[in-house]
């Protein structure tokens, strides 16, 4: 028990010397953490330590008022959460463009002087990471926020895992009460990568491919206690913001971070021009392979946090910074056989199975081969001694064959004449690259199309996954997605692993699907070539799915993103009787086959204009504000141009903003955007 000055046993409230106890702990283990985890420079042992973490856990739990949110205590989380809750950065995470070689960068440094009109220009380089990024959020000194990146502007809380990570400070360790936001990177080191999947090779467990993956699933874990038995680290590097101070330079930002007892990479450089980070590259290129971790690349930042703003950004990159990527790590195999993959569209798509290789931290046993022109370009052959690498450093790809070393033992890839699922004919249309099984019942295409069917973009028929969508067809209850609307519940309860309570959540989320809008059920019916934006011009033009079948192929092109391949496929897949019956039956089945309050051609006010959206709307989800266009005649685009007639603007609005400024085209409120569908 803990004593009190006077030496007597605590009781009730903590006395004045147990409050300032437990504050002095706390100080000494954030200052040994900061040493240990940050600094790599311990000063106490690890007995020493544990004497001053279990001391402050017993005064804590003697007296919970004692516990701060910045205590060292409070690092593993405790109950596991239900799900993450969204959040929304304080400012945009763009991702970079990429350069891959000297010439790029140069390049690079050529725009940003003309851009600025001067000759004198410096950066900062570093590490690329390879990582999960991380932003956190400080208020009066104490994190309070953890968030993954997300889509840029909104990512998951993750608070309580990110407050298992050592290296990551509770509290800044200035102590004073900043208000700030900083952006980062939580990564695995190789030789705790290497321990953690011999742990899970000993509890006869999956291994994780690779350093990158571990720390996403660590981080991503609903339970904090998990997370906590991972060995994160992390490295912060960008300054969000910081309301009580202003830096003229990233070096002077990096500083700063250092100095609140962030950890912040040791190996980031100044670099006075170009050809300085030019040289950086290269040294880090040698040797990247004496880190404690993985990088796949270098940072390049323009220094000047000033000029970094006035260049903007262009789609979703800064115009000050560039990602510099190493050249793809190349191995040699074997190709053991040469197989085929039938898609969700009826493509046959061949995939070498290769002798299994480590490259760029993960093993490779496949890789795709695309389609037969592409094995007859490369001649390869079963058989063959192959040259692999990561396209980007994750997807693997065959680089060449070396025909020195065959045997004369090698085969020649033939790609079969029926489907290996089901027996169809395989054809491949002419112009087309892809061959394709023409049978409709084919049990891959089936399985494929029904995951679609009841994706999130699609009717968002939650919870059934694959696993459920594979048993259904395995009894032969589903044959095409018609099917779902009169499965039963004694159906659902034959699968194994399936209680009353989840079939009846899947038969509520299929009964709730049916009122899914026009343009989603068009997306579902994997129509080639309709993706989820053709699918909402369809639906805004037609109004009903009878008009759209009843269409020929002139009167679709006639509509805006609507091109000859996409007006065959759609007239195509609507001329086929099997699919026909499809739609009819999702319709007795009470599926919505009519876009909701279709004006009529008079009605339409907003015919002949398009909108982009961007930012968060308070009174509109993204996809209701361009139902709403739609609805009106207009027409919703992904990007700004001068043909933009109007760019609304909610809260925290990307680069598509910054666009439409430099442009000209007229920018619109919620308010404003309101007014205009009111006409």
């Amino acid at each position: 028990m803990a004593k009190k000055k006077d030496g007597t046993g605590s009781a009730g409230q903590p006395s004045l010397w147990e409050e300032a106890r437990a504050a002095r702990l706390r100080e000494q283990i954030r200052y040994h953490d900061h040493r240990y985890y940050v600094l790599d420079e311990p000063e106490i042992s690890d007995a020493g330590y544990d004497r001053l973490m279990r001391e402050l856990i017993q005064l804590e739990e003697e007296h919970p008022e004692l516990v701060t949110p910045d205590s060292p205590t409070q690092r593993v989380g405790g109950a596991p959460l239900e799900a993450f809750e969204t959040v929304i950065h304080p400012a945009p995470l763009l991702s970079l463009a990429n350069a891959y070689d000297a010439g790029e960068l140069r390049a690079f440094d050529r725009r940003i002087k003309k851009a600025l009109e001067t000759e004198d220009v410096q950066y900062v380089a570093e590490l690329k990471i390879d990582g999960l990024t991380i932003a956190l959020t400080y208020e009066d000194g104490v994190l309070v926020q953890g968030a993954t990146r997300g889509d840029g502007e909104r990512g998951e809380d993750v608070t309580k895992n990110v407050r298992t990570i050592k290296s990551v400070p509770l509290r800044l360790a200035s102590g004073e009460p900043l208000n700030l936001a900083v952006r980062g990177e939580a990564y695995i080191r190789r030789e705790d990568f290497a321990r953690l999947n011999e742990a899970r090779v000993a509890k006869g467990e999956p291994l994780f491919a690779n350093p990158r993956n571990a720390a996403a699933g660590a981080l991503r874990q609903l339970d904090p206690r998990v997370t906590a038995e991972r060995p994160l680290d992390a490295y912060l590097y960008g300054l969000l913001y910081c309301r009580e101070r202003r830096f003229a330079t990233q070096w002077e930002s990096l500083a700063f971070l250092k100095e609140q007892g962030f950890p912040v990479n040791p190996h980031s450089r100044f670099c006075e021009d170009i050809e300085a980070v030019i040289a950086y590259c290269d040294e880090w290129g040698e040797k990247r392979e004496e880190l404690p971790h993985e990088i796949d690349g270098i940072v390049v930042k323009l220094n000047s946090l000033a000029r970094q703003e006035a260049l903007g950004a262009t789609g979703k990159s800064p115009r000050g910074m560039i990602a510099y990527k190493f050249p793809a790590e190349q191995v040699t195999t074997t190709v053991e056989d040469i197989v085929v993959n039938v898609g969700r569209t009826g493509a046959v798509t061949p995939l070498a199975i290769l002798h299994p290789v480590e490259v760029a931290g993960s093993t490779v046993s496949r890789v795709g081969l695309h389609n037969e022109d592409y094995i007859k370009e490369k001649d390869i052959r079963i058989g063959d001694t192959v040259v692999i690498q990561k396209a980007g450093d994750v997807i693997p790809e065959v680089v060449r064959v070396i025909p020195e070393k065959r045997t004369g033992r090698e085969r020649e890839f033939a790609l079969p004449k029926h489907c290996p699922e089901c027996g169809a004919d395989v054809v491949r249309p002419e112009g087309e690259a892809a061959a394709r099984c023409v049978g409709i019942g084919c049990p891959a295409q089936l399985r494929e199309s029904l995951i679609h069917f009841a994706s999130r973009g699609a009717m968002d028929i939650e919870g059934f996954g694959p696993a459920i969508i594979s048993g259904l067809i395995e009894r032969g209850y589903v044959k095409d997605p018609a099917d779902l609307y009169s499965l039963t519940m004694d159906q659902f309860l034959s699968l194994e692993r399936m209680g009353e309570k989840l079939a009846t959540k899947l038969l509520a989320a299929i009964q709730a699907s049916k009122d899914a809008p026009l343009e989603r059920v068009l997306f579902a019916l994997g129509i080639r070539h309709v993706g989820e934006g053709v699918a909402r011009t369809l639906a805004g033009h037609f109004g009903a799915i009878d008009a759209l079948m009843a269409a020929d192929q002139e009167t679709l092109q006639q509509i805006p993103e609507v091109g000859e391949k996409i007006a065959e496929s759609i007239v195509s897949f609507f001329a086929e009787p099997q699919n026909r019956r499809v739609v009819e039956r999702l319709r007795a089945a009470g599926v919505n086959m009519k876009a909701a309050e279709q004006p009529s051609p008079g009605e339409r006010p907003l015919a002949g204009k398009t909108f982009v959206i961007t930012g968060t709307l308070s009174g509109f989800t993204r996809e209701e504000a361009e139902s709403s266009v739609l609805r009106l005649g207009g027409r919703v685009s992904g990007g700004v141009s001068q043909k933009t007639d109007y760019v609304v603007v909610g809260e925290k609005p990307g680069s598509k903003y910054d666009k439409a400024r430099e442009l000209g085209v007229p920018i619109l409120d919620e308010a404003g955007f309101v007014e205009i569908l009111k006409r």
